[in-house]
């Protein structure tokens, strides 16, 4: 590295330093394993490509051992990563899609939206959005026809899932679904929220006294998405002025997880409590794991807390 490219102009922890002639390193996510079987969960696994023009692509697991005419669950997954880093193949996240399909017996596919700087937001709703779409195409007789959806797949229990920046995009596209044609065309059971990534401009909770983690946050969402909005952005605030009614969130029921100790956390909570005031009709639940912090289970998958957070998860698919 030159000694120019060696200073940082802006250091992204824990996700990417910017370097000052405009490159870039990331630092999380970036240890990646191809798809296949996998001999711990007995869980297959393949990568697919979703959209030609654009190049976005997914990785979709399902349990191995899946007969015909058995119709399973499918659980979209939006990986977290703060709209700038990881990805489905990083081995965290797909160590924790295979436990997930496991436990839960259902079908999964974790979408790789494109990533911050390289595509600004919302490129990364898009692609999600493309995602479903693309999705509900199989219900259509002349729509796409991958195998293991057409083979496995009940479309009429779809969830959406996702943990950190994920879950915000899931809670995104679950308002665009009621606002759009594809209401018609796909039918959301439910939404699984681990740990979301939603924020403010004024401290709420433990944010008040954590001003390192605050201003770190801060720094996180007015890299991604610069504007005159800066935390108050409706994409990353949802109940500041201009952001759509929780009551419109097309789905029937919500599963909000949060870390006792995760930055996040009230931002979680705070969301949890506005939906059951909102009018919305669905169900709400709420989960909170006691010391732990943000993703924890995506970094320590075998501890006893990650395994009961995947339990809860794979509960909330199959009721």
């Amino acid at each position: 590295m030159s000694s120019i490219t060696s200073e940082v102009a802006l250091d992204l922890f824990p996700f990417l330093k910017v370097y000052k002639d405009g490159t870039l390193k990331r630092l999380a996510g970036v240890e990646v394993v191809p798809p296949g079987l996998d001999p711990e969960t007995n869980v297959l696994s393949k990568d697919i490509l979703i959209l030609t023009k654009t190049g976005v692509s997914a990785r979709i697991y399902r349990p191995n051992l899946v007969t015909e005419p058995q119709k399973l669950p499918l659980v979209v997954y939006f990986h977290g990563g703060a709209f700038c880093a990881a990805s489905p193949a990083s081995l965290e996240y797909h160590t924790s899609l295979n436990k997930l399909v496991a436990e839960a017996n259902i079908i999964a596919l974790s979408v790789d939206y494109r990533l911050v700087p390289e595509h600004p937001l919302p490129t990364a709703y898009e692609d999600s959005w493309a995602a479903l779409q693309w999705v509900a195409s199989h219900k259509e007789e002349n729509g796409n026809h991958e195998a293991w959806i057409k083979d496995y797949v009940e479309l009429d229990e779809v969830f959406l899932t996702g943990d950190s920046s994920g879950a915000n995009i899931a809670h995104h596209l679950a308002l665009r679904i009621k606002e759009s044609n594809l209401s018609y065309k796909l039918k959301i059971a439910g939404i699984g929220m681990i740990h979301p990534y939603f924020w403010g401009t004024n401290p709420i909770g433990s944010e008040v006294t954590d001003q390192f983690r605050k201003e770190l946050v801060d720094k996180w969402w007015l890299y991604v998405c610069p504007s005159d909005k800066g935390c108050d952005d409706p994409l990353i605030n949802p109940f500041v002025d201009g952001s759509s009614d929780l009551a419109n969130l097309a789905c029937d029921r919500i599963l909000v997880i949060v870390a006792e100790k995760d930055i996040l956390r009230d931002r979680g909570k705070l969301y949890y409590d506005k939906l059951v005031k909102s009018g919305w009709k669905g169900k709400a639940e709420f989960m909170e794991t006691e010391g732990e912090d943000h993703v924890f289970h995506i970094f320590h998958p075998d501890c006893a807390k990650a395994k009961s957070l995947i339990q809860r998860l794979a509960s909330f698919f199959k009721m």
